[in-house]
């Protein structure tokens, strides 16, 4: 049975995606067949330009379009939104239809999600639902993506709280933008502090993998 991890982050343009295929990337070369999988990807006029385009080549899946992702819009903006104005509603059914593919292909898929947690997929008069609900749906834990500097021990601390009141599962989270300055290592100190989760790695800016143990990284999996 496929495992997953979803990656989400404490907002938008962190490097949630140069995060994901840094990760898919690194445990790819020690050997594991790790899969990638995004429901909906607003701002990109075709796969290869979108983050699931990105990641399917920085981390060497070489994986067809269709198993990819569920949702592309041109629309640069919240899924729900690009979704009512393109005409193309994001369906539940289509997601888990997606998922099974993708996890009947591969035994670990990681999953990358749109914006930060509350980010809308579906809202109109009949039915709602967020990137929360999704990841309830997939019944996988969680990393959240958070910048190194000034600002982050209010965001990372706020996006893990949440989510455990959500009964979200959170493995910890991974640093981006490292350079290793005092603020950044206290940063790290206190988020781990305020949070009661782990930082699994720290990641500076054009880094070719991720520095942590691609055994514990794949445990991270369920």
């Amino acid at each position: 049975m496929s495992k997953g991890l979803f990656i989400t982050g404490t907002g938008t343009d962190i490097g949630k995606t140069y995060v994901t295929a840094l990760l898919i990337k690194t445990l790819r070369q020690h050997g594991y067949d790790v899969g990638y999988y995004k429901a909906a990807i607003s701002g990109a006029p075709t796969v290869a330009a979108s983050d699931a385009g990105y990641v399917n080549e920085i981390a060497g899946i070489g994986e067809s379009p269709d198993l990819l992702l569920s949702y592309l819009y041109d629309h640069a903006v919240s899924p729900h939104l690009a979704a009512r104005w393109e005409e193309k509603p994001i369906e539940k059914s289509v997601i888990l239809r997606d998922w099974q593919c993708v996890t009947a292909a591969y035994p670990y898929v990681t999953v990358e999600g749109s914006g930060g947690i509350i980010c809308p997929l579906h809202e109109d008069d009949a039915i709602s639902f967020q990137l929360e609900d999704l990841i309830g749906w997939l019944h996988i834990p969680s990393l959240i993506v958070c910048p190194a500097g000034l600002g982050t021990i209010n965001g990372a601390v706020l996006t893990a709280f949440y989510m455990k009141e959500k009964g979200l599962p959170v493995q910890g989270f991974i640093v981006n933008h490292y350079t290793g300055s005092p603020m950044e290592k206290d940063n790290i100190r206190m988020i781990e502090k305020l949070s009661g989760k782990p930082v699994l790695a720290v990641v500076g800016d054009n880094a070719e993998l991720l520095q942590a143990d691609a055994q514990a990284l794949i445990q991270l999996y369920q």
